[in-house]
């Protein structure tokens, strides 16, 4: 017997969550399907010593905000998950989970969903899987020798775990900066190779940078006003961290300590491996955003006569005298390396015609051309905040919002029938 309701919520996160959160205010019936466990992304892709780079004030589930009694601190990924989990509780979201989604389909008057237990008909289906589904690796790892072990960052759990050695980490976005910095406090010799991350200061001024951001509506700003909307959706985020409080990384500071530096990972051969020899450009480029920032801030101190103590300008405390080319893994000592390259998106299991030439959904704020299909808890799907703790709810709620015209129309449809 196929099961039937009018709306299906694929994904159990925080997305999924606040989608189910408004269709439960609309009391408009549906199921949250969730193939391991709700909050699963937070649970098993993370490290132990993950924390949030946003401070807890930012995190505004709809209906439930942060309750603690550190709202300047950031939750560790433990904290993250009751978080996400009571949140779930204290509306009764009808969350099923171990059931994955094998296939997506369009279906008279609506879709069908084959899944691990059966197909389920329904009306309306939200997407809310995030982005990040399939690991990326650099063309080339594969030829490592066996010998060194190879982990993506979704695979890391601490420095414990990693056999004893030096240890290279490839990419300085977000989480390989801050893997790089937890296997550094932990004592390990870490090789770094340099992306393309911008980073930001953490506090300025008197404030965490991100309520100063806050406080300009950056968040806020919609994803029409960007030029590159392409660019803008699929830029690397920022790094700093929550970590004790937070901080800023400081790649330099930590070259100073004695983390090696390398540019852009351009080629694999076997243990060899080659960098384009760039790492004070890039060093110089991720500083340029952080000044940029700080330019910012100062800029709307100004402009609004706020009261706030001035900070002296950025000296870098170390610059590179040789930018490396290349290296031999196990001349260095290298027994490990952790690929810090990010995430593909893998919607291969919808079996519906609304995705551009590389697989990515093609929708207007969430809403697909295909109607009652949807997708949410993606990077700027409307704002800077979408994939945020502290914008998602505006998403969810406005894809309720058009989730309910729908359902009204169709009801109303079937008692004229």
């Amino acid at each position: 017997m196929i099961e039937r309701y009018p709306v299906v919520v694929i994904g159990a996160g925080q997305a999924g969550l606040s989608v189910s959160y408004y269709l439960t205010q609309r009391r408009i019936k549906h199921v949250v399907l969730e193939q391991a466990r709700i909050a699963d992304a937070w649970r098993s892709k993370r490290w132990d010593s993950f924390c949030l780079v946003t401070p807890n004030w930012q995190c505004q589930l709809p209906g439930f905000p942060y309750q603690g009694d550190d709202p300047d601190g950031f939750m560790l990924k433990d904290e993250i998950v009751r978080y996400v989990e009571a949140f779930a509780a204290s509306f009764g979201a009808p969350v099923r989970e171990g059931v994955s989604v094998q296939k997506l389909s369009r279906a008279k008057d609506g879709y069908l969903l084959e899944t691990s237990q059966g197909r389920i008909r329904a009306g309306q289906v939200v997407v809310a899987v995030g982005a990040y589904q399939r690991p990326m690796l650099p063309q080339g790892a594969s030829e490592i020798p066996s010998h060194i072990q190879q982990v993506h960052s979704s695979e890391y759990k601490n420095p414990g775990a990693l056999p004893a050695g030096e240890v290279l980490v490839g990419g300085s976005g977000q989480s390989g900066c801050q893997i790089a910095e937890d296997l550094h406090l932990a004592g390990r010799k870490v090789h770094l190779c340099l992306g393309d991350a911008p980073r930001s200061p953490r506090k300025y001024r008197g404030k965490d940078v991100v309520a100063w951001l806050d406080d300009l509506a950056y968040y806020d700003t919609p994803i029409d006003v960007h030029p590159d909307v392409d660019m803008v959706r699929h830029k690397t985020n920022h790094y700093l961290t929550g970590r004790d409080g937070g901080r800023e990384i400081d790649l330099r500071e930590f070259a100073r300590e004695g983390m090696q530096l390398y540019g852009f990972l351009e080629s694999i051969a076997g243990a060899t491996l080659t960098f384009a020899p760039d790492v004070q450009a890039r060093l110089d480029s991720a500083d340029a955003v952080y000044n940029g920032i700080r330019a910012l801030i100062d800029k709307h101190i100004a402009d609004n006569g706020i009261e706030a103590p001035r900070e002296p300008p950025y000296q870098p405390p170390w610059q590179p005298l040789t930018s490396p080319t290349s290296l031999d893994l196990d001349r260095a000592g290298i027994t490990s390396i952790v690929w810090c390259l990010g995430f593909r998106p893998d919607f291969s299991f919808v079996d519906v015609p609304v995705f551009d030439g590389r697989g990515y959904p093609r929708y207007q704020r969430g809403v697909t051309e295909s109607l009652g299909l949807y997708f949410i808890g993606l990077p700027w799907l409307y704002t800077w905040g979408s994939g945020r703790f502290g914008g998602v709810a505006r998403d969810a709620q406005y894809l309720c919002d058009q989730i309910a015209v729908v359902f009204a129309r169709r009801q109303h449809a079937s008692s004229r029938a």
